[in-house]
């Protein structure tokens, strides 16, 4: 497939902000790519050129692509880097200086989306000395034969900022209305900007099965070239395979003990909710790695959870859900995340790091068992399961503590027992209830302390005046609804101007630095993917911000990016939720 036709999508997908028309536009267009083509095409779409769990990453600076532009056009790198102060984009730099590049064109060659797609998959393996050169190599030579849009697109998936508004719902629902047509009857009203089926229960079914096939592969590129060449039968041949990770199953939060059992029913399970990061262990005859729920592979960082499990386990193969949690050795107390959350990140003098900030890994799901798939198990099932495979040892492997019950009384003892021991409070779990990865469907809820707290995502921040003119500072925030993120306020406190006090102005503005899409003299606008925890007196009203609400006097919390990613920051629906639960209160 020529990269034009991929291009012309980008660009219809750009000009429209509502979803269904961008999931109509996708849909056409993967009912015509060939077999071949669907799986770098889903990729590509999304921006990516490797699946979301997958280690290697494109890791390249907005300064490296700068020079591959200047090669391409030209003309000078200060003009690159001027043009893009006043731009802001780097990927409508390179589209505005291709256009008038110096140099022939005469022996242009037509870019393929396999050209393109391999050109930048080479960049994240390229390693050591000469490797700079190597990068700007293979960006200038897409951007030599590239027409001037073919550039902006080029640029941006380099980057990692495509800016095209594809989420996974628009992604999963294309390929429904692509592949099941005429199974669903599906019908789009253009003029509406809807869609008619024949059938909404068997919609949902299809709808349903295409997520299920993306909860066990995390990989709608995998999921499209099935259902493309088997139908529903080809998504349900899609397994849960080890050593691949799936969307952990998330709960959804609640007021109070009664609410919970309101939720799940009763009897049901209560379970400590403890303040770490979420791990998914992975273990097929000698060889277990770790993920978190962001999908990344953590094995290395972690050989003592690895060592734990080798010796405290009796399976040749599982997948289970656990939380590693933190733990003071001389007080036993655990400690909160923001203490522990250095041990993702570390990946050197591990051993140090393992004998300073030790680990329990506490237990609580099963989501495979010996080549079985226990999803569709009740989770009492799971539970017991549990027992057989896991020999607990005293702050190194341990179930979740659990009790069962319909009474709120013993309930409330036991979250209050949480509380005391310094964890976030209680999960309450339906005992009949499945294992629905990525979903918050109400088989489990969680029980925290109110005001809940909010996981927001940072879209944007100013720079600093005085001591701070070099870190970036008055964080903009924003929640989610669909595909959007919607601003919600600033945050300027909880910071620490010096590194060892905690989350400092220098460590976020490193972080946020290498993912600026647009910049002005005072301001940036980031791409959203660093996601605090940001705590308030209470939620307003406000024609200011575009989520119709503000947080008044946030403050930050903590970093939540090494357990979660921008599509888990919390919605609008959540923050609508507690702005009336304040009110009734």
């Amino acid at each position: 497939m020529q990269y034009k036709e991929l291009v012309d999508i980008y660009k219809e997908l750009e000009a429209k902000s509502k979803r269904l028309n961008k999931t109509f536009i996708i849909s056409k267009f993967l009912k015509k790519t060939k077999t071949d083509d669907i799986n770098k095409i889903i990729l590509l779409l999304q921006g990516y050129v490797f699946p979301q769990y997958s280690e290697k990453k494109i890791g390249v600076a907005s300064k490296l692509v700068s020079r591959a532009i200047s090669l391409a056009s030209g003309l000078s790198v200060n003009k690159v880097e001027e043009s893009w102060k006043t731009i802001g984009d780097l990927g409508e730099v390179a589209e505005k200086f291709i256009e008038k590049k110096n140099q022939s064109t005469l022996f242009q060659q037509k870019l393929t989306v396999k050209k393109v797609f391999e050109n930048i998959k080479k960049l994240a393996s390229l390693e050591g000395q000469g490797s700079v050169d190597q990068k700007v190599k293979l960006i200038t030579e897409l951007l030599t034969s590239a027409e001037p849009l073919e550039a902006r697109y080029i640029v941006r998936t380099v980057l990692e900022d495509l800016r095209v508004g594809v989420g996974e719902g628009s992604i999963r629902d294309s390929i429904v209305w692509a592949f099941f047509e005429n199974e669903i009857g599906f019908k789009y009203l253009e003029k509406d900007n809807d869609f008619e089926v024949k059938d909404r229960e068997l919609y949902k079914k299809y709808v349903n099965a295409v997520q299920e096939a993306f909860n066990v592969t995390t990989e709608f590129a995998v999921v499209a070239t099935a259902a493309k060449e088997n139908g529903l039968k080809g998504l349900e041949k899609l397994k849960l395979k080890i050593g691949k990770p799936i969307k952990v199953m998330l709960y959804q939060k609640v007021e109070d003990i009664t609410h919970a059992f309101e939720r799940v029913g009763t009897p049901c399970a209560f379970e400590f909710k403890y303040d770490g990061f979420r791990l998914q262990l992975h273990k097929h005859k000698d060889k277990i790695q770790l993920f978190t729920r962001n999908l990344e592979d953590v094995s290395r960082q972690f050989p003592d959870v690895i060592k734990a499990i080798r010796e405290n386990t009796q399976a040749d193969s599982f997948i289970l859900d656990a939380e590693a949690v933190g733990l003071d050795m001389k007080t036993k107390k655990y400690l909160p995340f923001q203490e522990i959350s250095q041990r993702i990140k570390r990946k050197h003098n591990i051993a140090e790091t393992i004998k300073r900030l030790p680990v329990v890994i506490t237990v609580f799901d099963i989501i495979e068992f010996n080549g079985k798939n226990l999803t569709k198990e009740p989770f009492q099932k799971r539970r017991e399961a549990l027992n057989k495979i896991v020999k607990e040892q005293e702050n190194q492997i341990e179930l979740a503590k659990q009790i069962i019950t319909d009474n709120v009384k013993e309930a409330e003892k036991f979250y209050k027992k949480a509380l005391s021991l310094g964890l976030e409070g209680v999960m309450a779990k339906n005992l009949e209830g499945i294992y629905k990865p990525g979903s918050r469907v109400g088989y489990g809820v969680k029980v925290k302390p109110v005001m809940e707290n909010l996981d927001l995502v940072i879209v944007g921040a100013e720079w600093g005046t005085g001591k701070r003119a070099t870190w970036l500072s008055s964080y903009v925030l924003a929640c989610k609804k669909e595909d959007q993120f919607l601003e919600i306020g600033k945050v300027g406190t909880g910071i620490k101007e010096k590194v060892e006090m905690g989350v400092s102005f220098d460590e976020l503005t490193k972080l946020l630095k290498p993912l600026v899409t647009t910049q002005t003299t005072k301001t940036v606008k980031v791409k959203p993917k660093i996601i605090i925890e940001v705590a308030y007196e209470e939620i307003q009203k406000s024609p200011t911000y575009s989520s119709g609400y503000a947080l008044r006097f946030p403050r930050l919390i903590r970093l939540r990016t090494d357990e979660r990613d921008a599509d888990d920051c919390d919605t609008l629906e959540r923050v609508e939720d507690l702005y009336y639960l304040q009110k009734k209160r």
